[in-house]
């Protein structure tokens, strides 16, 4: 089930919601449990048979979590649990794949379906066993209240990676109020109108242009294609991490934010502080500084920002593309800590670190994108390399096309920038939201669900992750 269809809409968040709030705020272990049962179903809906995987996943790191503290033979045993379930998985075929491409050899893929969510909720157990080793947290006792946090279903399927210490306290005694529900209706509003409004709109450039041979397409073409993806999969993911954050604040959990404007960013260091925060920070806190961080040494700390990003590459698939992505992220991370990085912050040199930046974070989502790395040095040299084509540019210069990339550009960064400028017009006094601000945010939602009706396009991206 997404968070963009008609099912859930119409049925599991009305129904969801009206239980929710039918029992009394102070049996909070009953709310748990429903909020339990409902992401269950949630999940369910579209993989029931992988229930067993995430109960197993549960069960294991709860028992392991009350044992867990100060032992560590238990905690390396724990991960090493948790990394087996995600790599048999993900990556299994990947690696016979790998061999028989080394060896020579006919080794038969097992076929293994990638169950939804599970690089996420498997990143949000171990940041519980570690915390809980490392004395930050206490063991979870209550398991509803763990297996609720685990399976809670607006960050479930996409994150964002919430870990355990962040919302402690919140699973065992928060509230709710009008402000806060209001807060959070306003913001899922924002986050489906980024993924119905935007990002369907610019998937269906990036995909007609790339149901075509490349060597057809004009150089023109490949950019816009491009330009079109790097817009789908930012409103597609930070659209999904705004409806998460909004319908956790319906259910008083305030969630860390995910995104913020990367790609207003000036160098790829700060790409990576806006882009995926909770990746970023999840890989900072458990991978980067336990290596040494940048305690050790100029050598060491560009080799612990290589692993990094490396990680984070496999993370996201089971694939030499996005290996190679995360190396290439690695790349920039590390030119920029030697020499670049200085020469980007001056003045002088503002636009220029504007443009390299969206340049690096545009051509690396190419090798993201695409099913092998010569399928993306190809498509990236018929963007530099004029030649004779079939599909050019003339074919997509149509009014529609240009109001929504103008749009997506603009909700960007520039929108936000006017907001913050203006918002004292919108907004009352008191900060509050002044009924000419509700009327646009149901005229969002209301075009929203007028396109979504007509729309065949509708996973989120990162449901691949």
């Amino acid at each position: 089930m997404v968070f963009s269809s008609s099912v859930f809409f119409m049925a599991f968040l009305p129904i969801t919601l009206l239980l929710y709030f039918l029992i009394p705020e102070r049996f909070l272990k009953v709310r748990n449990l429903w909020l339990l049962i409902a992401s269950l179903i949630f999940y369910a809906w579209g993989e029931p048979k992988y229930i067993a995987v995430m109960a197993f996943s549960i069960l294991f790191n709860y028992v392991m979590g009350r044992i867990v503290a100060k032992s560590r033979p238990l905690l390396i045993l724990c991960i090493a649990g948790n990394l087996a379930i995600l790599g048999f998985f993900k990556y299994t075929d990947f690696v016979i794949e790998t061999v028989n491409a080394v060896s020579g050899g006919g080794l038969g893929l097992l076929n293994i379906a990638l169950p939804i969510g599970i690089s996420f909720y498997t990143f949000q157990t171990m940041s519980y066993i570690i915390d809980v080793y490392r004395g930050k947290v206490l063991p979870q006792r209550d398991f509803i209240a763990f297996a609720a946090y685990v399976t809670l279903f607006p960050q479930l399927i996409a994150g964002p990676i919430v870990r355990y210490s962040d919302v402690a306290e919140m699973l065992v005694g928060r509230k709710t109020n009008l402000d806060q529900i209001a807060e959070g209706v306003r913001r899922f509003i924002v986050g489906f109108g980024k993924k119905v409004l935007l990002a369907n709109q610019v998937y269906v450039i990036w995909n007609e242009i790339t149901l075509m041979p490349v060597s057809e397409i004009s150089t023109a073409a490949a950019w816009l294609g491009a330009l079109a993806f790097t817009f789908q999969i930012y409103f597609d993911f930070s659209g999904y991490s705004d409806m998460a954050i909004g319908l956790g604040k319906i259910f008083g959990f305030d969630n860390l934010e995910n995104f913020n404007y990367p790609y207003i960013s000036r160098s790829i260091t700060e790409f990576w502080r806006r882009w995926h925060m909770s990746l970023s920070s999840w890989f900072k806190e458990y991978v980067y500084i336990p290596l040494g961080g940048n305690r050790r040494g100029t050598a060491r700390t560009y080799v612990n920002l290589w692993t990094v990003f490396l990680l984070t590459g496999i993370w996201h698939g089971a694939g030499w593309t996005f290996i190679f992505w995360g190396i290439y992220h690695g790349f920039f991370n590390v030119l920029e800590r030697c020499f670049l990085g200085k020469w980007l912050k001056q003045e002088k040199f503002r636009p220029l670190a504007h443009i390299y930046a969206v340049f690096v974070v545009l051509i690396g989502w190419i090798f993201f994108r695409a099913d092998t790395i010569g399928q993306a040095f190809s498509f990236i040299r018929y963007m530099f390399v004029p030649h004779s084509a079939v599909v050019l540019m003339e074919r997509y210069m149509n009014r529609k096309l240009w109001i929504f990339l103008a749009a997506a550009l603009l909700a960007c960064g520039p929108v936000q920038w006017f907001w913050m400028k203006w918002k004292g017009r919108v907004l009352a006094q008191d900060g509050s939201v002044t009924v000419t601000s509700w009327i646009g945010y149901m005229a969002i939602l209301w075009f929203s669900i007028l396109l979504l009706v007509n729309n065949t396009y509708n996973p989120f991206i990162y449901f691949r992750f």
